[in-house]
């Protein structure tokens, strides 16, 4: 549309021949006469602007599928269009979201566990209330200097009521210290909180530290069972939400790139995505 609609205001206002533009764009002067006589109809013309507004939204967003991007078109565009018209215009633009990778591995339980609760979360993964239900994990991301490769570590508490994430922290060293510090941080956020608390059975959460943490909290424990990472259901979904929209297909470089990357993400997580 926008290249017949440019040899028309060419030819009338400049006095361009025909001919020779539609040569110089490479378009045959029949297309350009058909176009002419039978001009897109309004939802033609609507379809191009919708699909201004997706290319938008894709290059912002390149892990999202056509549902997800008729949601932001809806809320934040003010465009009100089904699934079906977004995925044909989708196509139109050979516009895919990136595709999701699949676990390779589940976390491994401490060996010689000190505590150990049982699964009383059982998959209920519905709240009724905020702070009701908490579920954590810890969840590894690298960047690399050079040939050398560094390792960071984000723990992250998990509200089911509304999948907020209710506190993190980062760090180098995978250890104790990691998961008290996310825990501290949650409680003074979330002062009267005594949720059931969830993870799996790393050596952090198994620890007698952790454990009368917990219960100086007033919070019931409730762990995985072993090798059973959909237990953990929400925590892992998390995980793979953040890393593909954020992490997967981009090569950091520096340390401080990486937990911006992060700390970023988990701003527009929890105020902006849909």
């Amino acid at each position: 549309m926008c290249t017949y609609q440019s040899v028309k205001e060419l030819s009338q206002t400049k006095g361009y021949p025909v001919e020779r533009l539609c040569a110089f764009l490479k378009i045959s002067r029949s297309a350009y006469y058909h176009w002419i006589r039978h001009p897109e109809s309004s939802s033609e013309i609507q379809n191009s602007r919708i699909a201004v507004e997706i290319q938008k939204i894709h290059e912002a967003h390149p892990d999202m599928g056509y549902r997800r991007i008729r949601d932001e078109l809806d809320v934040y565009h003010g465009i009100h269009v089904n699934d079906k018209r977004v995925l044909r215009i989708c196509r139109s633009q050979k516009i895919q979201s990136s595709i999701k990778w699949k676990p390779k591995s589940c976390t491994r339980a401490e060996r010689n566990p000190t505590h150990i609760a049982k699964n009383y979360l059982n998959r209920e993964f519905h709240a009724e209330k905020p702070k009701e239900k908490w579920l954590t994990d810890v969840s590894e991301f690298k960047y690399d200097t050079g040939m050398e490769v560094h390792k960071v570590y984000l723990s992250a508490i998990l509200d089911l009521y509304d999948r907020r994430i209710v506190a993190f922290k980062l760090s180098d060293r995978n250890d104790n210290a990691l998961v008290m510090d996310t825990f501290d941080e949650a409680v003074r956020w979330e002062t009267e909180a005594h949720p059931l608390f969830h993870s799996d059975r790393g050596f952090q959460y198994t620890s007698t530290q952790f454990h009368t943490l917990l219960k100086d909290h007033h919070m019931k424990q409730s762990m995985s069972r072993v090798a059973h990472c959909i237990d953990n259901g929400p925590m892992e979904g998390l995980w793979g939400i953040l890393k593909r929209e954020m992490y997967y297909g981009h090569r950091y470089k520096s340390r401080d790139e990486l937990v911006q990357g992060i700390k970023g993400y988990i701003d527009y997580y929890n105020n902006q995505r849909l």
